[in-house]
């Protein structure tokens, strides 16, 4: 780490560095020079540069809070409804489910989230509400949404995740009403918050598991697997190439956010809705790049 007692000079430096970035990527929505990056401490101090304060869509950034909920209410049965291998192919393909007796490579490519919102909603009867009050809880903000709009795109857009679910549940491992939890799931997909919500919100995997007040929600080993998961899945096939330039466990979403954490010390969120051609953030994944480089923090 950089002798600096804060983390704020380093932010101002790597938004200084990015505005230079040359290629931005092309946004699925909104301005690709738009940058915004957070970092929040165990205590929960936050630092912040660019637009880190503007809410914008989460998109798959939530599948790390659905996997810990999930995880936390069922332990270890979980891991037989989907695996914890990177998948090398898009994240949403079929190709792999058919000969795998439809158990998904990992929770982070579509046909794994749609097992682990279904393992959620049969645990809690509303997995998009516990979600929902989780990340207000752990954010402290109590105003955090979804987005109906953006749920309802995603409905008008959820073919091959339809196909994904009623494949899956041929196989029974897809327990209820596939409905049901398509609503769900396209719900979670459309929370809206900022870096400062999320990187807030992350912090129960720097600190071990433990929530914001102290209290428990994973086990010390379970959160090692989240964090492990994340850095071999989290950035769909692009987690080798992720790991390489970053070193952290990271989950990228199509909104253009990317979560990343340093265990025992902080967690990240940037966000610049820009992606390459794998659906991954160019100037998030080079901030994050940056910051590592900068202060030396990594799992490596």
């Amino acid at each position: 780490m950089t002798t600096t007692t804060s983390f704020q000079p380093v932010l101002d430096r790597i938004a200084e560095e990015i505005a230079e970035l040359a290629e931005r990527g092309t946004p699925a929505a909104g301005d690709p020079a738009d940058f915004g990056m957070a970092v929040a401490e165990l205590d929960g101090t936050v630092y912040g540069v660019g637009d880190w304060r503007r809410p914008f869509s989460t998109q798959s950034v939530t599948k790390v809070f659905t996997l810990a909920l999930a995880l936390a209410g069922e332990g270890d049965t979980l891991w037989t409804h989907v695996g914890r291998e990177p998948s090398g192919d898009p994240f949403n393909s079929l190709v792999q489910l058919e000969y795998e007796n439809g158990i998904p490579r990992n929770p982070f490519i579509n046909a794994g989230a749609l097992v682990v919102t279904d393992r959620l909603h049969r645990l809690t009867g509303d997995a998009s509400g516990s979600l929902l009050a989780f990340l207000r809880a752990e954010s402290g903000n109590p105003d955090l949404a979804f987005d109906p709009d953006v749920a309802a795109s995603e409905a008008a857009h959820g073919d091959r995740n339809a196909a994904l679910a009623h494949f899956m549940a041929s196989y029974g491992n897809i327990t209820g009403p596939v409905p049901d939890l398509l609503r769900e799931y396209f719900r979670q997909c459309s929370l809206e918050a900022s870096c400062a919500d999320l990187a807030l919100a992350t912090g129960f995997l720097a600190r071990h598991g433990l929530r914001s007040d102290g209290t428990r929600l994973l086990t010390r080993s379970q959160a090692k697997q989240v964090n492990a998961v994340m850095l071999t899945c989290g950035t769909y096939d692009a987690a080798g190439d992720f790991a390489y330039r970053v070193g952290l466990p990271g989950k990228s979403g199509v909104g253009g956010a990317v979560v990343a954490v340093v265990p025992g010390r902080c967690t990240l969120c940037v966000w610049s809705p820009g992606l390459d051609s794998r659906g991954n953030s160019v100037a998030g994944v080079a901030a994050l790049d940056r910051f590592t480089t900068i202060t030396g923090l990594s799992v490596f």
